[in-house]
């Protein structure tokens, strides 16, 4: 094949779910230098968060083979890992349907990919817990352990942060999660706690803090943790455990 021959391409899903990355392969086998054919062209059929279904084509075009060629596997590998990020995740979303929970990601993330795979979660239905340490306060196992209780961390993180911050404190115990409340904490996290101590909580504290639930979920339980009242259901698996959602390219 010579490889500045104009080739025909597409881009077909394997399997039923939702599609996420799109904007990658269309940027990777656009038009990328004075060796591509003159009528390179990039034809998306889907947005991101769209569904597809199995067999269907997501994108197709006409570009030079050495281009096409070039760009498929890396093309294939982004559009792959953020739809199986977006797939995941509605299917939490789906599980949780009429509860009024939201589910959302965690900073599980891989190295310099956070910001794909959380724009992925969205595709998905779900919602983005903080991008990093800097633009939300938690106060998490070891920081309660090194000030000492709840309230001395608290007390500690208030002294020197912006009011602009919210709070969030990770609680262990319906015991922890009195002293936070008290401590005025934003949201308090319940952390591996059994839906029915997460319900008790949510049922003493209403109005008093938002609730958010973390740990060990999964998607056969997703939905009794939803109906103990929580706001939040934080799932680290969205992005550090979905598996990829399959799409091959073919030239025609």
């Amino acid at each position: 094949m010579e490889p500045d021959r104009s080739v025909h391409w597409f881009v077909e899903a394997q399997q039923d779910g939702v599609v996420s990355g799109l904007g990658i392969l269309e940027y990777l086998m656009s038009n990328g230098g004075p060796h591509d054919a003159e009528d390179c062209r990039v034809d998306v059929r889907l947005s991101d968060g769209d569904r597809v279904s199995r067999g269907q084509r997501v994108a197709e075009g006409v570009a030079a083979a050495r281009r096409a060629l070039m760009a498929e596997r890396t093309g294939l590998n982004f559009l792959m890992h953020l739809s199986g990020v977006a797939t995941l995740t509605a299917e939490f979303v789906k599980r949780v349907a009429g509860t009024g929970a939201q589910i959302i990601d965690t900073r599980k993330t891989l190295p310099l990919l956070r910001g794909l795979q959380k724009y992925a979660v969205r595709c998905g239905g779900g919602q983005n817990h903080r991008m990093g340490l800097y633009d939300a306060a938690m106060l998490k196992d070891n920081h309660i352990s090194a000030a000492g209780s709840i309230s001395a961390a608290v007390e500690k993180y208030r002294s020197y942060a912006s009011h602009m911050l919210r709070l969030e404190v990770e609680c262990e115990t319906l015991e922890q999660v009195d002293e936070a409340v008290l401590a005025k904490a934003d949201i308090v996290l319940l952390d591996n706690m059994s839906p029915f101590d997460m319900r008790e909580a949510v049922k003493k504290h209403k109005g008093k803090a938002q609730f958010e639930a973390s740990g060990g979920i999964h998607l056969d339980t997703v939905r009794a943790v939803a109906n103990t009242g929580v706001d939040y259901i934080s799932v680290g698996a969205l992005t550090h455990s979905a598996v990829a959602l399959p799409f091959h390219m073919e030239l025609e």
